[in-house]
């Protein structure tokens, strides 16, 4: 009886065993395989292939830029590259050229003294970037310029509006400069003296240490700056804008330093300002039909220079309705006359502007008597464009009137055709007093 027990546990437990299946042989985790849908018949499941996600070859992407580099130089040069998106066309001015390339910019200075018989070209390479191999005899500027010299006082203003008087590191001479900022500068010993003409101090403008010297040249050795300058291996730019005869000429030539600072597109955003205002004036004083006439000048060691009839002062007259006695002479200077052949002429005038240096009526008279006979003397029409002195004589007028000449405009306006302007205040001009 004690076997037959025996045996049937032993049958009773591999019947169990049987039914629940082998520890070895256990069911696969869940996560491993899907489990069949209850709908369908049971089978093997489908092999899924593993799909590596699709990695893009990495590319650089070359970045062109919107706006000139202002600051500081390119550290990764690429040929194919403009970096001066922002140009400068010129509109006015005939005495220079400006072409752009890649990486550089070339300027040619058509006409920089009266009767010249040579140009200079200037290579402005963005620096951080290799020059043209081939420059022949022009001169390598690396730009943005970070220090200059400036050596009129008709280049302040194009720094001062350029927003780059920061880097004006020497001037020719303190004494008749009037802008207000670059005062400071020279109260706080910020800037140099080097002199000017033949006299310039070569030394101290190499100890200055400046990318760029800006002068002007009158084909005299005796006057001419550049010559000494360049022959010590400085930068030197030479600046015609007094050679143009057109107002508006003359004050594009801030396109001109523009360019070494690669701010082209804040210098034509002001010249456009100036440009607009000043044809939107000469428009409508141009079509008044009263015109009075005018005359210009004072005698100089007995020779009395007048503006020729294509001068800059010329063109000024016309687009401030003027009538100007000498507008059919064709010369773009001044015209050495006499007392009497100017008297002939201008006795009548209805108005006389720029008597030289008086400062009122009392000094033309004690200046020279006869000038008591011009019929402007006599009813007090006489004007001078000296109310913007310096404590040394420097005119504003011949500073900053250049590159505002809307302003001057705006003067001459007020003084002929006052009705025009009612509420402009003369700025350079004013009405000489008994």
């Amino acid at each position: 009886m004690h076997r037959l027990s025996r045996w049937i546990t032993l049958l009773l437990l591999a019947t169990a065993l049987i039914a629940c299946g082998s520890p070895q042989t256990a069911a696969p985790s869940p996560t491993s395989v899907p489990a069949a849908p209850t709908s369908a018949p049971t089978a093997a499941p489908t092999a899924v292939p593993t799909v590596e996600p699709t990695i893009a070859p990495t590319v650089a992407v070359r970045e062109v830029p919107t706006a000139n580099l202002t600051e500081g130089c390119v550290s990764e040069y690429d040929p194919e590259i403009d970096y001066f998106p922002e140009k400068v066309s010129i509109s006015d001015s005939v005495g220079w050229t400006i072409e752009y390339f890649n990486n550089y910019k070339v300027i040619t200075v058509l006409n920089p003294w009266r009767d010249a018989d040579v140009q200079f070209r200037y290579v402005l390479v963005q620096c951080g970037t290799p020059p043209p191999t081939d420059v022949g005899d022009a001169l390598v500027i690396d730009v943005p310029v970070k220090r200059i010299v400036a050596m009129s006082t008709t280049h302040l203003p194009h720094l001062d509006e350029l927003g780059v008087l920061d880097r004006l590191v020497g001037v020719d001479s303190f004494l008749y400069i009037n802008n207000f900022a670059v005062r400071k500068k020279i109260d706080a010993g910020e800037l140099v003296e080097i002199g000017g003409g033949g006299q310039v101090n070569v030394e101290q403008a190499i100890d200055l240490q400046p990318d760029l010297i800006m002068t002007y040249g009158v084909g005299n050795p005796e006057y001419d700056a550049h010559p000494k300058l360049l022959e010590a291996g400085l930068k030197v730019v030479l600046n015609s804008e007094y050679m143009e005869t057109s107002p508006l000429g003359r004050a594009e030539w801030i396109k001109f330093t523009a360019a070494f600072f690669n701010r082209e597109a804040r210098a034509t955003e002001v010249y456009d300002r100036i440009s607009s205002r000043y044809k939107e004036m000469a428009a409508k004083a141009r079509n008044v039909t009263n015109k009075p006439t005018v005359f210009t000048g004072a005698p100089f060691q007995g020779t009395w220079f007048v503006s020729g009839g294509q001068s800059y002062a010329a063109q000024l007259l016309a687009d401030a309705g003027a009538m100007y006695l000498w507008a059919d002479d064709t010369s773009t200077g001044s015209l050495p006359l006499s007392f009497e052949e100017v008297f002939e002429r201008a006795r009548d005038a209805d108005f006389w502007l720029n008597p030289g240096m008086w400062k009122s009526l009392a000094d033309g008279k004690a200046e020279d008597e006869r000038f008591t006979q011009f019929a402007a003397f006599q009813k007090g029409n006489v004007f001078n464009n000296n109310k913007r002195l310096n404590e040394n004589g420097g005119n504003d007028y011949f500073e900053s009137g250049l590159t505002n000449p809307d302003v001057v405009l705006a003067d001459l306006i007020k003084i002929f055709h006052p009705e025009l302007l009612p509420d402009h205040e003369l700025y350079f001009y004013q009405k000489l007093e008994p």
